[in-house]
């Protein structure tokens, strides 16, 4: 394929090179002339092992060339890759001047462009920017319309410096934002050579995961150190701690906490949270990290009331009292912190959980029940169907088998709050709506 690359600094340097490599005919085009020079003479803008090598090597071989006239380099290729940067402005918003700059430029050029051209965005921006910037720059400055002759995806980069072509040719996947499948056909041939998963989702996904990515990342380095940190000072190996940490794939480094949904509860966390702040606080180190995941939680119970209020129903039905199906088990449940923040909003409350029935016959919890919270077993029913009856909104708070039944029971006017994707298939609209999607 014949590609054309917009911006040539740490990752146009690295595609350019890396697709040449793969046998496509690659021109680098930037608006920096000496970077254009560096780069036709065989050598790299860049300071990274490898790179420079590449480069002259593809240059010689005449698969790669670079320029700074942009008419020229998109009619002769079928694919642009935008690879520009995307730095913070002052506030913390993105500098998008550069991305906008780049495509109305790839605009003005395919105004006089017959054959089909994809535009593939490598810069990381926040979901809806392709909607909102990217598209309307093509097509006012082409004067044709996206979907008609002029594909848009977003193939965001997972490079890090000093590795990255370790990175470009073994990465964990290759992600294809495209709400077109042509589009994304087209793009999955740059790839081919590549053996990694490749997955295709819509745009505005691909735009999020990329954040979701580093975030997550600054969210690991920062929760090592702080467990590292309480460590020094209890005299404890950190290293020897994170790594035995590390060793459990089933929960700690797995997808298994990892599904947004309602807030989390039970015997262990939120008790195992405190402690350990409370430890720190002894010791004078700070947590910031563990401190917020607290306040978090506590966010994620409040969130799920205003869902309910802004419904301005009175009568609400709660499926799933425990803090998960399966289990009788209340303690910090964030259900009951629910259940209580809407009783005090003076909403008419109808509760049904069949673990926790059984326990209040003759569990574990009687105690606990008949003690704390006497007042919401009181508001317990015998069974779905009771609450369904008397409920405007129905909140399902586990995934207990017995509640994927109530899609097919509700009634026009009931409205569904899912704390949990119960139902996989299901986005928020109509009756149905998710906490968090």
């Amino acid at each position: 394929m014949k590609l054309s690359v917009f911006g040539l600094g740490y990752v146009g340097c690295v595609s350019a090179a890396c697709f040449a490599r793969e046998g496509h005919d690659v021109t680098g085009v930037d608006v920096n002339a000496t970077k254009v020079e560096i780069i036709n003479a065989g050598k790299s803008p860049i300071v990274e092992a490898g790179i420079g090598e590449l480069i002259g090597e593809m240059v010689a071989g005449g698969k790669l060339r670079a320029t700074t006239e942009t008419r020229g380099a998109v009619h002769s290729s079928e694919l642009s890759l935008v690879c520009v940067g995307t730095p913070s402005n002052a506030n913390g918003s993105l500098d998008l001047s550069y991305v906008k700059r780049v495509c109305k430029e790839i605009g003005a050029a395919l105004e006089t462009k017959t054959a089909p051209h994809v535009v593939v965005i490598r810069s990381t921006m926040l979901p809806g920017t392709i909607e909102s910037v990217v598209v309307p720059a093509l097509e006012v400055y082409s004067g044709k319309k996206v979907g008609e002759g002029i594909g848009v995806c977003i193939n965001p980069e997972f490079l890090r410096e000093g590795t990255s072509l370790k990175d470009f040719y073994a990465p964990p996947f290759t992600l294809i934002g495209a709400d077109d499948e042509d589009v994304a056909a087209s793009v999955r041939r740059l790839y081919s050579k590549i053996d990694a998963p490749l997955y295709v989702t819509s745009v505005k996904s691909a735009e999020m995961v990329k954040y979701a990515c580093n975030c997550f990342h600054a969210l690991k380095v920062s929760f090592a150190n702080e467990i590292g940190n309480v460590c020094k000072e209890l005299g404890v190996d950190s290293h020897e701690v994170m790594e035995v940490f590390c060793r459990d794939t089933k929960l700690n480094l797995s997808p298994y906490y990892l599904k947004p949904g309602f807030a989390f509860g039970g015997s262990c966390l939120p008790k195992d949270l405190r402690a350990l702040q409370y430890k720190a606080k002894e010791l004078d180190v700070e947590v910031p990290v563990l401190r917020a995941a607290l306040q978090s939680n506590r966010l994620q119970v409040e969130r799920a009331v205003e869902m309910v209020l802004r419904t301005g129903k009175k009568r609400v039905g709660v499926l799933g009292f425990s803090f998960k199906a399966g289990t009788d088990d209340l303690r910090e449940s964030p259900m009951v912190a629910l259940i209580e923040a809407l009783i005090g909003k003076g909403l008419q409350l109808s509760i049904y959980d069949r673990d926790v029935s059984l326990a209040r016959l003759f569990g574990a919890n009687k105690e606990y029940i008949e003690r704390e919270i006497p007042h919401i077993s009181q508001l317990m029913r015998a069974s779905v169907e009771e609450v369904l009856e008397s409920a405007e909104v129905v909140v399902v708070g586990n995934k207990a088998e017995e509640f994927r039944e109530v899609e097919g029971k509700l009634r026009s006017d009931q409205t569904l709050i899912d704390l949990v994707r119960l139902f996989e298939t299901k986005r928020t609209g109509g009756n149905y709506e998710g906490i968090c999607w």
